[in-house]
């Protein structure tokens, strides 16, 4: 496989070149309660990176590479002066700048290891790499209100993919594959996923795909946590970010709310999804899960998680087993269907961004 990630799914799929993910960024490197007392060493964009807090709860980002003898950072431990390297000691401060070296006095100049902009804000970290022309941050990173207004409740984690970002990016922006792949837990009647009155936007580099089902059955998880009557009014409304996505589905009771209400009652889950290569063949995928009980509050939040799991793990056997399939098989042809519209607009967002070097 030679080419790159292409603009449309009916193109070729493959791993694309180096240093070709759009880079003026921020992206998602750890949700915050993985930081605790231990470093966590990831490789995010081709950058292997070491994070970690300091002393006062600050989140930090370095090179994961002691500049003595090249042992990973992610290998030390945490001191209240900072990370100190597992191998001679040397300890190292939020900065990259080594401030101590056992049985040494003088600390050479060069004794220091790359820092890179990190930023926690919503309780999800991010952190910005740029291009050669912006590496200091251009803007503040997302705010994601959902994880701190009080309205929802949430939990969340990290799989990761042996699979391009992209074809993560394919799956959240057509959710029409609820019906097939997700039977036990968020799918429901394949028809009418697959018939859904869709609407599709773009602004910028924002792609939004709205998705209304009334009169559906509701699926497992929903009747799993919410009173629902009979059969329900569903949405599903999708914005697609370079870096992250943002999905908010559920349900009414059929008939009782408007669909293009934005303060519309009944079941919600509001999903964050943080996508961020780790390299041109592999990715994280950091999530997040919100609902909003209407009692049993903890009971059905760990429910919701619950399901949540269950659908992502059968989306991460299917999304692998597409890509394997796909290096397996080499550049065959694929075509395009209807329900590819808003896949195929946020690829050619991620073209215009790299074709610019951004």
């Amino acid at each position: 496989m030679t080419a790159s990630p292409a603009q449309s799914l009916a193109q070729d799929i493959a791993p694309a070149q180096p240093s070709t993910f759009p880079l003026d960024q921020w992206y998602v490197a750890a949700l915050a309660w993985e930081l605790t007392d231990q470093p966590i060493g990831r490789t995010l964009l081709n950058h292997s990176v070491v994070l970690f807090r300091t002393a006062n709860g600050k989140v930090a980002a370095l090179e994961d590479r002691c500049c003595h003898r090249a042992l990973p950072l992610s290998n030390g431990t945490l001191e209240a002066g900072g990370l100190r390297c597992g191998y001679h000691g040397l300890l190292f401060d939020e900065a990259g700048k080594c401030v101590e070296i056992p049985g040494q006095d003088k600390i050479p100049g060069k004794a220091k290891v790359a820092a890179f902009h990190v930023v926690e804000k919503d309780q999800i970290v991010w952190i910005w790499f740029g291009s050669p022309e912006h590496p200091a941050p251009l803007c503040e990173p997302p705010a994601y209100a959902v994880h701190s207004n009080g309205q929802y409740l949430f939990d969340g984690s990290v799989y990761h993919y042996d699979a391009p970002y992209q074809l993560i990016h394919d799956n959240l922006m057509d959710l029409s594959h609820l019906g097939y792949v997700h039977l036990r837990t968020i799918g429901g009647n394949a028809s009418i996923h697959m018939n859904a009155r869709m609407t599709v936007e773009s602004e910028g580099d924002v792609v939004r795909v709205v998705r209304h089902m009334p009169g559906s059955v509701p699926p497992p998880t929903y009747l799993a946590a919410y009173p629902f009557k009979d059969t329900v009014d569903r949405w599903q409304e999708i914005e697609f970010h370079v870096s992250h996505l943002r999905i908010w589905t559920g349900a009414t009771d059929a008939g009782t709310e408007s669909l293009d209400d934005p303060a519309r009652g009944g079941f919600h889950m509001r999903g964050f999804h943080g996508v961020t290569p780790e390299t041109e063949t592999t990715s994280h995928y950091f999530w997040t899960i919100a609902t909003n009980p209407q009692s049993n509050h903890q009971a059905i939040k760990a429910k919701v998680v619950e399901q949540t799991v269950m659908t992502f793990d059968e989306d991460k056997v299917v999304i692998e087993a597409q890509y394997k399939n796909m290096c397996k098989l080499g550049n065959g042809p694929m075509i395009d269907i209807h329900v590819d519209v808003g896949a195929n607009r946020a690829r050619r967002i991620i073209e215009r961004l790299r074709n610019a070097g951004r």
